[in-house]
C-alpha cells in the first residue's frame, strides 16, 4: 500500500500536470509545482485569493456558463461556479480551454474537473490540467497542409479544365480543315488520303481524350451537379440501345436487352446514367471477341436496389487487372493492342455512379468474359397529383372569351416530366405547350416561335439550362421572355445560384402544383406588363 503522505508529495511535486484544488466555493486551496510552472504564479499568490476561472480566458468562461445554463435549464452565474455545478452532478468533466499565465501570455490546455466529496457533501473541486500546445500546433500544421493540398488540387483541376477548353480551339481547326480537304475538289490522291486518315484518326482520338480528362477534372473538383429524379430504366435503355447498336452491328457483335414487362424506376440523373451505360456498353463491344455478344440484364439486387449488368464474351480480366481497373490512365496492358482508349472512361463512370448514390463492380473470368454491374436505388414511378391539379384549375377564374392563348415552351429531356407538365398545362385553357428535348432545340424554338414564357430544366444533355438561358437573354429576339427553372437540384445553394444567374423563378421537382401554377401566373403577368409598356 502506498503511504498517503508519499502519494500526496508525488502529486504536489508533479511538473507535468497542473493540479489545482478548491474549496466548495471554488476558491483555490492547492496549487502544485506543475501549475506554478505552467502558469507562472507562486502558490502563495493564488491560494485563498482567486478561483480557477480568474486564470481562464474570460470569454470561454462566459460561453461555457451560458452553454451549461441552457443544458441544465438553470440560471448559472459566469465563473468557476458554472464548472463546479456540472461536476456536482457526479460527472467528471473534461474540456479544452485557454489558460492565461501571470505575464498575460496564453496557451491551450485540457482540464479534467472532479467534485471532491465527504460523504454526500461536496467539499471542493479538483482540476488536473495538461499543456495542449504541442497537439494544437500539430493540428494547425496538419490543417494548413490539408488546406495547401486542397488548394493545389483545385489549381490542378482548374488548370486541366482551362487547358482542355483551350486545346479544343486549335483541334477544331485541325479536324475541320482536314475534313474539308478530304471532301474537297480535286479529290486527294491515295497517298494524301492515307495521311488525312491518320490526321483525322489522331484528331478524333485526341478530342475523346480531352473530353474525358475535362469530365474527370470537373467531377473531382466537385463542379458537376446532378439532377436526381425518378427515371424509367426502359426509356433510358431504349435510348442507349439506339445509340450503341449500330456500332455493335459494324463489329459483328450481337446485343440483347431485357424486355421489362413491369416499369422499373431508379433515382438517378438522366444524362449521367446514359453516360454510364453507354460507356459500359461501348467497352463491352470494343473489348469483345469477333462474333461475340453483349447481354444487358436488369434485376432486383434487393428490395430497394436495382442491378443493371452489362455482360460480354471478351477476354476477361485477371485478379491483378481487376485490382487496377478503376485507376486513371491505366489501360490494363491494352495500350499496345489494336483498340484505342484513354484509361479514363471507367474512372469517370465509377465517380458518376457514386455521385448518384450507387455502387459499381465487376465479375470477370479470363477467357470467358466480364460482367460490369451498377446498383442503383429503386424508387416509385412519378405520380401526377391529378386531384391537386383539378383543384388548382377550379380555383382559377375562367378565361374570358377572346382572351389570347399564351405559349409555354418547356425544355426537358425526361419523358416522364414532359408528360406530367403536359397534363398540368392541359388544365390551363389559357396556355399552349411547346416542348423541346434539349437546350439547342429549345433555343431554336424560342427564337422561332417567341413563346410568352419558358420552363427550363437545368441538367440537359449537351448544353445546360443555365447556358441556354444566358444565350436567350443575350439575344434581342428572346431577351424579354421570362424563363423559369424546373429542376431536381433543390438544395438552397442550387436555387440561389439559379436565381442569381437570371431565372425569373426557380421551381423544384417533385412539382408542387399550387406553387407551379402561381409561378406561371406571375411570369404571364410580367409578360403582359412588358407588352403594355
Amino acid at each position: 500500500m502506498l503511504k498517503a503522505a508519499a502519494l500526496q508529495t508525488a502529486i504536489f511535486n508533479s511538473a507535468n500536470f497542473s493540479i489545482i484544488a478548491t474549496d466548495e466555493k471554488g476558491i483555490i486551496q492547492l496549487f502544485n509545482l506543475g501549475a506554478e510552472r505552467m502558469l507562472g504564479y507562486k502558490a502563495e499568490e493564488v491560494v485563498n485569493r482567486i478561483s480557477p476561472s480568474d486564470i481562464h480566458d474570460p470569454q470561454e468562461v462566459m460561453a461555457r456558463a451560458h452553454a451549461l445554463s441552457i443544458e441544465l435549464k438553470t440560471p448559472i452565474a459566469p465563473g468557476f461556479e458554472a464548472l463546479a455545478f456540472k461536476a456536482s452532478r457526479e460527472i467528471e468533466d473534461s474540456y479544452e480551454l485557454t489558460y492565461i499565465r501571470k505575464d498575460g501570455s496564453r496557451f491551450p490546455a485540457v482540464v479534467s474537473i472532479t467534485a471532491l466529496r465527504d460523504g454526500d457533501r461536496i467539499i471542493g473541486y479538483l482540476l488536473i490540467g495538461t499543456d495542449n500546445s504541442v497537439r494544437k500546433l500539430v493540428e494547425s500544421k496538419l490543417n494548413d497542409a490539408m488546406a495547401a493540398a486542397d488548394k493545389a488540387n483545385r489549381a490542378k483541376t482548374d488548370f486541366i479544365s482551362s487547358m482542355s477548353h483551350e486545346l479544343r480551339t486549335p483541334l477544331n481547326a485541325i479536324l475541320g480543315f482536314a475534313q474539308l480537304i478530304e471532301s474537297g475538289s480535286p479529290a486527294p490522291t491515295p497517298a494524301q488520303r492515307r495521311s488525312l486518315d491518320q490526321i483525322l484518326k489522331a484528331g478524333w482520338y485526341l478530342l475523346e481524350l480531352i473530353n474525358e480528362v475535362l469530365d474527370l477534372a470537373l467531377i473531382e473538383s466537385g463542379k458537376v451537379t446532378l439532377s436526381r429524379e425518378p427515371l424509367s430504366l426502359a426509356e433510358v435503355m431504349l435510348e442507349c440501345r439506339a445509340m450503341i447498336e449500330p456500332q455493335a452491328q459494324r463489329r459483328g457483335i450481337g446485343m440483347t436487352f431485357p424486355g421489362l414487362t413491369v416499369p422499373v424506376f431508379v433515382n438517378a440523373d438522366r444524362v449521367r446514367l446514359k453516360q454510364v451505360l453507354i460507356n459500359l456498353l461501348f467497352n463491352a463491344i470494343k473489348y469483345n471477341r469477333p462474333g461475340g455478344s453483349v447481354v444487358v440484364e436488369c434485376a432486383a439486387a434487393d428490395a430497394d436496389t436495382i442491378r443493371l449488368s452489362v455482360r460480354d464474351t471478351g477476354a476477361g480480366l485477371s485478379a491483378e487487372q481487376l485490382a487496377q481497373l478503376f485507376q486513371p490512365f491505366n489501360r490494363l496492358d491494352k495500350g499496345a493492342g489494336a483498340e484505342e482508349g484513354t484509361g479514363i472512361g471507367l474512372v469517370v463512370t465509377k465517380r458518376l455512379v457514386e455521385l448518384m448514390g450507387g455502387v459499381i463492380g465487376v465479375d470477370s473470368t479470363p477467357s470467358v468474359g466480364s460482367a460490369f454491374w451498377v446498383d442503383l436505388r429503386r424508387c416509385a414511378a412519378p405520380k401526377f397529383a391529378a386531384a391537386q391539379a383539378e383543384q388548382a384549375a377550379a380555383s382559377r377564374p375562367p378565361v374570358a372569351d377572346g382572351a389570347p392563348v399564351r405559349t409555354l415552351l418547356y425544355v426537358e429531356d425526361n419523358p416522364a416530366n414532359l408528360e406530367l407538365v403536359e397534363q398540368l398545362i392541359a388544365r390551363r385553357p389559357d396556355l399552349r405547350l411547346l416542348c423541346a428535348a434539349d437546350a439547342e432545340l429549345g433555343v431554336e424554338f424560342a427564337r422561332t416561335h417567341r413563346p410568352d414564357l419558358i420552363l427550363m430544366d437545368i441538367n440537359l444533355p449537351g448544353m445546360g439550362g443555365i447556358e441556354a438561358m444566358e444565350l436567350l437573354h443575350a439575344d434581342p429576339l428572346t431577351a424579354h421572355i421570362p424563363i423559369l427553372a424546373l429542376s431536381a437540384n433543390a438544395v438552397p445553394h442550387d436555387i440561389a445560384k439559379g436565381l442569381q444567374a437570371g431565372f425569373f423563378d426557380y421551381l423544384t421537382k417533385p412539382i408542387k402544383v399550387d406553387r407551379f401554377m402561381e409561378a406561371l401566373d406571375a411570369a404571364l403577368k410580367f409578360t403582359a406588363t412588358k407588352e403594355a409598356a
